[in-house]
């Protein structure tokens, strides 16, 4: 008789993580491909009202970085629009100029090199959320991947594009994968763009969801500390965010082939 209802937690979350080691296959789309699909995935979710927002991606050549063309929304953006820049923001490929606020991008990638991708967004939730003073609230399974792993800065130091601010939201940031950003919007970082843009996508669902469970004006049921770990970690597979994000982007490119020109 099949032992399948005997096994333990742990065995099963063995069987689970080599069943998607063997099971998966992501679209065959370019680091820059993944760039350009995942601004305008951002965008169709409600994060890019103006210019303000910004996704960048550390390029094969050490020192320099993937971003948006300053002028191009995430809506507008495409493969042929991307610009490198820098460690000085100098454009090195591309034309036009990066988004200025891309300054404290380089302010982290500088203090956390396991970073390879950074995304900013105003996101409606997320923006509404940073003007209450309140932290993220980790309440639900889907928002466990921000347990222990969300930062806050407290006060807005002003329009990002000087070094002061770098320095403030780098410091505030610290390990954190992801942080609120007071008065402002939300910030996430992976070690691919497809962690960052993972986590940028929950944090303002998160974000809602926070602020629909406030409105009911009902006590906020919390989680156990160790089951949001063991959930935070779940959802933190490499395999977990890939497919999800794949999943995410091969839809952006139905709705908006020319992304990949």
């Amino acid at each position: 008789m099949s032992d399948f209802y005997h096994h333990s937690k742990e065995r099963t979350h063995g069987e689970l993580d080599r069943q998607l080691d063997r099971s998966f296959t992501l679209a065959g789309f370019s680091a820059k491909q993944r760039l350009a699909l995942s601004c305008r995935y951002l965008a169709d979710e409600g994060h890019a009202k103006t210019l303000a927002g910004q996704v960048t991606l550390r390029a094969d050549t050490p020192g320099t970085f993937w971003t948006t063309h300053f002028g191009s929304g995430f809506a507008d953006v495409c493969v042929s629009n991307l610009v490198r820049v820098d460690a000085d923001m100098n454009v090195i490929e591309g034309e036009g100029m990066a988004n200025p606020a891309v300054r404290f991008h380089l302010w982290i990638y500088r203090a956390r090199p396991d970073v390879n991708s950074i995304v900013h967004t105003h996101a409606v939730h997320s923006a509404a959320l940073s003007m209450t003073r309140a932290r993220l609230l980790v309440a639900h399974m889907d928002t466990t991947v921000f347990h222990e792993d969300c930062a806050y800065l407290e006060d807005w130091p002003g329009v990002p594009v000087a070094n002061e601010e770098g320095r403030l939201i780098t410091e505030a940031l610290g390990s954190a994968r992801s942080i609120l950003l007071s008065n402002h919007g939300l910030l996430t970082v992976g070690s691919s763009i497809d962690e960052a843009v993972y986590l940028a996508g929950l944090f303002e669902h998160a974000a809602r969801l926070h602020l629909l469970a406030c409105a009911t004006g009902a006590q906020i049921a919390t989680l156990s500390a160790p089951r949001a770990q063991e959930a935070h970690d779940f959802l933190l597979k490499p395999k977990m965010i890939s497919q999800t994000v794949d999943y995410w982007l091969r839809q952006a490119a139905r709705r908006h082939p020319d992304a990949l020109r």
